[in-house]
């Protein structure tokens, strides 16, 4: 199966180039191209095989999401001209990552079972299980690291510090709570729930847009409707649709990201398995398979169609 690892372009009138731990980002004078690319993160570590079509399953269920929130608020995107590039605005972030939780769930549980009862400032009751549905959903914000692990950080903090102005930030929550409440429908429609995900903004002639991927299996996690309640009863794990099952991976083979622990190997039968799940998340997802389109050469299609699309602006 064919993939792309990176890609290494130079287009007319570029302006600039980053990137990023999965995505290669190309700088134009007031837009940006992003390609996904089929690299996989995990522990904020790049995992040395890339993992065909997945690329292609993050930039479609992004747009598609980006297009279904698109009354809530203005989004970067303008265009898909390649099933893994999604062109758009180039925007100022907000050196913030509004992650908004409506379960108990991953990094949240972690400090929860650990003794903490508040998260970013948030508190919460004593007596919750691991993957309980909150009272009601929390936002637990992290700042955006350019190298390393995000850091948690409260409200109150963002705000004194400077971070976002208090004016910015209590329109960002209020933007967060309703995109969550629209990805909850959208799961539900499709027999899952929406656990937990983030989201990111920016701003355009101080406008506030939303920006990156949204309710993609890589920034959100999700859980099937079926049996939730009867697992929760019998403290049973939950099936997942989220990219929880390559961490679980390699937790079990004795990688979680830290100082002198080694990636296990990803043998062909491996990466087919992350290949299957991802092919599976898009159907899930959408309730059609992925039209998928294994390209012999990868690069050239994805340049091609770049590059007619930017030739056809000018």
């Amino acid at each position: 199966m064919n993939s792309i690892s990176e890609s290494n372009f130079s287009f007319p009138q570029q302006t600039g180039f980053y990137r990023g731990k999965v995505r290669d980002v190309y700088f134009f004078d007031n837009i940006l191209a992003m390609i996904a690319s089929d690299r996989i993160s995990a522990f904020d570590v790049v995992l040395p095989r890339a993992i065909p079509f997945k690329g292609q399953v993050l930039n479609q269920i992004a747009a598609l999401n980006l297009e279904a929130t698109s009354d809530i608020v203005d989004n970067w995107l303008i265009a898909t001209p390649d099933p893994n590039v999604s062109v758009g605005y180039k925007c100022e972030a907000f050196q913030v990552e509004m992650v908004i939780r409506g379960y108990l769930a991953g990094h949240a549980w972690r400090e929860y079972r650990d003794g903490k009862r508040s998260i970013c400032g948030v508190p919460l009751p004593d007596g919750l299980k691991e993957n309980d549905k909150l009272p009601a959903p929390i936002i637990t914000p992290s700042t955006k690291a350019h190298e390393g692990h995000d850091e948690d950080i409260s409200r109150d903090e963002i705000i004194n510090q400077g971070i976002v102005s208090e004016d910015h930030y209590r329109k960002l929550e209020d933007i967060t709570f309703k995109l969550f409440a629209r990805g909850s429908e959208l799961a539900d429609k499709q027999g899952l729930i929406l656990v937990d995900t983030k989201y990111e903004f920016g701003l355009k002639n101080d406008k506030i847009f939303l920006i990156d991927e949204i309710h993609t299996p890589d920034s959100s996690r999700y859980f099937y409707k079926k049996g939730y309640q009867e697992k929760q009863d019998a403290g049973e794990t939950q099936k997942q649709l989220s990219k929880e099952f390559v961490r679980q991976w390699l937790i079990e083979n004795g990688f979680q990201g830290l100082e002198g622990q080694k990636v296990p190997e990803m043998t062909d039968k491996v990466v087919k398995m992350i290949s299957d799940r991802y092919l599976e998340l898009y159907t899930s997802f959408t309730g059609t398979p992925l039209k998928t389109e294994n390209s012999l050469n990868l690069e050239n299609r994805i340049y091609n169609n770049l590059k007619n699309w930017l030739t056809k602006q000018h």
